[in-house]
């Protein structure tokens, strides 16, 4: 495994880690959620990410109990949660959502509870929050920090204003500010990771701990041909998904990266996460494999990785076709 430093912090998290967004409780069970993170932390994993609203919960719950049968030394792994949706849904009250104080307080307070741990290493503003000033944001997770219940706070899905935003009144009041970003990004979602965030990068260092490196699994090539019963675009609820990546043309790219993949002996899946974290701005990209024979190859990409030579690498972006500004890596 390799191991990347988070931004600017001294924090070390593996290049590939271990999330439970969509399949824990809804497509996977305590046991096979056991055996996969067991892979996971065998293969050197370190990274395990987890939110208040997966699964209304449920997924931090079974992630506490795998974790607690376990008893890995709690130092030698890297737990997140994030907040800002609730995991009430629509029976959230006023509240029960957003970041105020109360809300982050008291979400990060659950997330301990049902993730069994004292402390969380990363913690994340699952979305920006228009209603709530960003001072308020920035106080209350320097808060949890001052009390030992959160390490790093970070954000996900925050454009890189609101990012530098929370930076500008957190030097303003001598406070701490976000240290990562979880956006998504693949080779079909780039603009945010390629562009919008190169200047954070280089004034105030910025860690990103990568969703969807294979765009909700349509990066596999297991949609070439329809959609599998067993697939998360099956899932009631997800609907936006398959709405969101089902489209021919990207079929088409898919079938293409395939070909080309073929020709290098990996899979699909291998040489699209490891183009992922071929990105050195990349910090770790999350892997959400529902068997242990799709976590086994997409654990195989620290060693496609080495086949993605300038030659390679220019392959894939005539596949993809896209014109971003050119990143520096």
């Amino acid at each position: 495994m390799e191991y990347r430093r988070m931004g600017k912090t001294g924090l070390q998290l593996s290049a590939l880690s271990f999330g439970s967004w969509v399949t824990f409780h809804k497509q996977i069970d305590d046991s096979i959620s056991d055996e996969l993170m067991g892979i996971a932390y065998d293969h050197g994993v370190n990274f395990f990410d987890n939110a208040e609203v997966y699964a209304g919960g449920e997924s931090e719950k079974m992630m506490g109990r795998v974790l607690s049968k376990k008893k890995w030394d709690r130092t030698s792994y890297v737990l997140s949660s994030k907040a800002y949706f609730g995991w009430r849904g629509k029976e959230n009250k006023p509240n029960q959502s957003g970041l105020s104080r109360k809300h982050l307080t008291e979400a990060c307070n659950e997330a301990l509870q049902r993730l069994q741990t004292d402390y969380l290493d990363l913690y994340f503003c699952h979305r920006p929050d228009k209603s709530t000033p960003i001072v308020e944001v920035v106080q209350t997770m320097n808060t949890l920090i001052q009390q030992g219940k959160i390490l790093y706070w970070g954000t996900s899905e925050w454009s890189g204003v609101e990012i530098m935003e929370a930076h500008r009144v957190a030097a303003e009041y001598k406070l701490i500010g976000p240290n990562m970003e979880q956006p998504q990004y693949n080779l079909f979602e780039r603009n945010k990771v390629e562009k919008e965030f190169l200047e954070i990068y280089k004034n105030v260092g910025l860690g990103t701990t990568i969703w969807s490196p294979l765009a909700s699994g349509l990066l596999t090539g297991k949609y070439n041909d329809g959609i599998p019963d067993d697939s998360r675009f099956h899932l009631e609820g997800f609907e936006w998904l398959r709405d969101q990546w089902v489209m021919q043309d990207k079929i088409k790219r898919v079938q293409q990266l395939g070909a080309l993949a073929k020709a290098l002996k990996v899979s699909t899946a291998s040489l699209s996460i490891a183009w992922c974290i071929k990105n050195p701005n990349v910090t770790t990209a999350i892997l959400g494999a529902t068997k242990k024979e799709q976590l086994i190859d997409n654990l195989t990409a620290l060693e496609t990785l080495k086949l993605l030579t300038p030659e390679i690498m220019e392959q894939i972006e005539s596949i993809v076709e896209t014109k971003p500004v050119q990143p520096e890596w």
